[in-house]
């Protein structure tokens, strides 16, 4: 068998259309304790990409934490589709119990702007009826709502759903989100509030969240994230960016060292991905992924090998991200 490269570049068509994308792509990178991946997307400048390239090193350098726990229960991703789409992705999640369901969809044809309410209604009773009795939805809006939109909406979908888990971020700012969590009774998730946020921490002050979504690579590795977790004291639940299974092997990681996991978390996005780089990718059984750490092979790595001008592109990017991230390190006081 070929050696591998200590640097490789993937990419991989999607199962169905998600935050805008038909494919991912990314860096996998090789280290002494593993393999890591740096993949930010593509919106992201070089500064705020370091942190993703401080969680690869960790993983391929360091490697993470001991775990507390073997398995990790996580919820099926339902993007943005029609009902009968949804009930298949959810019947076919392998048997997980709760559903993060996307909504607020730009739609320029739709009222205000905004994908149609019926529309979403449609979904989350269809993710409803195929999960059954006991089953839980949870909904994500990536801020896209103004909170006026978001207290319209979410008196509906929460009836649609059967009773909302929580709503993922529904509008952009703190104050908003302060203001749908004092309206509602509906709980209230932080995700980029958190992870692209300069002050984090302006969510607890403006007691804004009761949940705190938490994603390994955006905010610069396991270890990272776990002071963050015991800095902020409110629940968490671990999501991840949507990368390859060596990605998703740090967000288990983080799962599997939090002292309490008290909700299913986000890492099931490997059945978004049409190939993934491992032979065996981390999916669930049973509602649950075991904790592990899968390794790429040669076969695999040729069958998602990006293309000549993706991959100029990803290197070149790395370069320049290591740049930044090696002269923060090297600042005193900067972060790594």
């Amino acid at each position: 068998m070929p050696a591998l490269d200590a640097t490789v570049v993937y990419r991989t068509r999607l199962t169905t259309r998600f935050r805008g994308l038909d494919v991912r792509d990314g860096v996998l990178l090789r280290g002494e304790a593993g393999w890591g991946e740096f993949s930010p997307f593509w919106e992201y400048d070089d500064a705020e990409s370091a942190a993703w390239l401080a969680a690869a090193r960790e993983s391929a350098h360091l490697g993470w934490p001991a775990p507390v726990r073997t398995h990790v229960p996580v919820n099926v991703t339902v993007p943005a589709v029609d009902g009968a789409r949804a009930a298949a992705i959810v019947t076919a999640s392998g048997g997980c119990r709760t559903a993060k369901v996307k909504v607020a969809q730009r739609d320029p044809d739709g009222p205000g702007g905004l994908e149609p309410l019926a529309a979403e209604i449609e979904r989350l009773e269809a993710v409803r009826d195929a999960l059954g009795p006991g089953g839980r939805i949870r909904i994500d809006a990536n801020g896209a709502w103004t909170s006026t939109e978001a207290l319209a909406r979410l008196r509906h979908l929460d009836r649609a759903s059967g009773g909302l888990e929580y709503v993922e971020q529904p509008c952009a700012t703190v104050p908003e989100l302060a203001a749908v969590r004092r309206a509602t009774h509906v709980p209230v998730a932080a995700d980029e509030s958190i992870r692209r946020a300069e002050d984090p921490f302006a969510v607890v002050r403006a007691e804004a969240a009761d949940v705190v979504v938490l994603k390994v690579q955006p905010l610069g590795g396991v270890r990272a994230c776990l002071d963050l977790t015991e800095q902020i004291g409110l629940p968490v639940v671990v999501s991840s960016a949507l990368e390859s299974s060596v990605g998703l092997a740090a967000g288990l990681a983080l799962a599997a060292a939090l002292p309490e996991l008290p909700f299913a978390c986000g890492l099931a996005t490997s059945q978004l991905l049409v190939d993934d780089v491992v032979d065996h990718p981390l999916l669930p059984v049973d509602g649950e992924i075991p904790v592990r750490r899968p390794e790429p092979t040669v076969a695999r790595l040729d069958a998602t090998a990006a293309d000549v001008e993706t991959t100029d592109r990803w290197l070149a990017r790395l370069a320049r991200v290591g740049t930044v991230l090696d002269a923060r390190t090297l600042t005193p006081g900067g972060a790594t």
